[in-house]
């Protein structure tokens, strides 16, 4: 019988090695695949970040590979990435919404992309080191089901996958904790058993996103308002993209008590400001919708909503109010929903679908 062929995308960190490792001993004929997106930054930046871009994450990930007796390549994604990932994330921005970046890279590049290629030299699946498990429910779909270990489950970042790609994906990783992860690492002898995981945006290693975003587009932001709920300008704000909703840092606004950023208005440039209890809401709006164990919402449903990658979830009741946009209400108010982050939705360890906060 023929095996089975499976592209790993390989990121030269533990994860992404394991899961290659774990794959071949399930029986797969393993191809191992760095995807070289982001790779105009110099030496000392690729080695300081660590990330899963730069040339030191090829030279890891080839050592894995020849350590597992695999083949290995890179292939060239720069052009997907720029478009489905860059260039949205300072869109976004300037829009005054949050974007989150991962999310964009993992549908539209690691998925969309490298699943592509691999289908076309031959591959049945693609897969990756991410803590999740896809799942076949009883009523015939794809689904992701959360990791075997909550502190590191990924499902989040995962939601907007289609029906297609789950059908072609393997991820084994997700049946394990991140410290047996590592225990499988040392046991094979693999130098990157120990090896820290990335926590920034990859195309920002310094973090300074308005940095980024002014030299990138050639847009220098404008400065405006600080403004109360009411319209009332407290102060001057040095431009939309240096600010998100639920910000109290930064905001050099002497009010005599902790204020915070509750909405960004690019319409007019301003940025609005109120106390800690105004950053609550109960209710929100989603678009750009994805349903993973459902075909479509019809009715009601009662899920626990993630508004953010951080957060526990909470229970909320959500409803289609036209095609392409649910409304959510909160059992309780939830601090800081931000325009431009994902908002997901679980039925226990199951992905329902989820969207974009509008």
């Amino acid at each position: 019988m023929e095996r089975k062929k499976v592209v790993v995308g390989m990121s030269g960190g533990v994860d992404s090695s394991v899961a290659a490792y774990l794959l071949k001993e399930q029986g797969y004929d393993v191809i191992g695949v760095t995807m070289q997106i982001w790779q105009d930054e110099d030496n000392f930046v690729q080695e300081e970040s660590g990330g899963c871009c730069g040339l030191s994450a090829v030279d890891d990930a080839r050592r894995v590979a020849n350590a597992l007796d695999i083949p290995y390549y890179v292939m060239n994604f720069k052009r997907e990435f720029k478009t489905a990932v860059i260039d949205y994330f300072a869109e976004e921005y300037l829009k005054g919404h949050t974007p989150n970046p991962c999310i964009a890279c993992n549908r539209y590049v690691k998925w969309e992309s490298l699943l592509k290629r691999s289908l076309d030299i031959g591959a049945d699946y693609i897969a990756t080191g991410h803590y999740a498990r896809v799942v076949q429910l009883e009523n015939g779909r794809y689904a992701l089901q959360k990791s075997a270990t909550a502190a590191k489950d990924q499902t989040y970042a995962l939601y907007n996958l289609t029906q297609y790609q789950l059908a072609h994906t393997l991820m084994p990783v997700g049946e394990y904790t991140k410290e047996e992860i590592r225990e499988i690492a040392k046991g094979i002898n693999l130098r990157i058993a120990n090896k820290p995981d990335s926590q920034e945006i990859c195309f920002i290693p310094d973090n300074d996103y308005a940095k980024f975003i002014t030299e990138y587009t050639g847009k220098i932001p404008k400065a405006g308002n600080f403004v109360t709920p009411d319209g009332k300008v407290i102060g001057k704000h040095k431009g939309i993209i240096h600010y998100t909703v639920g910000q109290r840092k930064g905001l050099n606004l002497a009010m005599g008590h902790p204020v915070f950023v509750l909405a960004i208005r690019p319409e007019t440039e301003e940025v609005v400001i109120g106390n800690s209890d105004e950053v609550y809401s109960d209710k929100l709006l989603a678009g750009s919708l994805n349903f993973m164990a459902i075909d479509d919402l019809e009715g009601e449903m009662v899920v626990d909503a993630k508004i953010r990658y951080s957060h526990k979830g909470s229970r909320c009741i959500i409803r289609k109010i036209n095609d392409d946009t649910v409304e959510c209400i909160f059992e309780e108010p939830q601090r800081a929903i931000t325009p431009g982050q994902a908002v997901v939705f679980y039925q226990g360890d199951i992905v329902i679908g989820g969207g974009t906060i509008l």
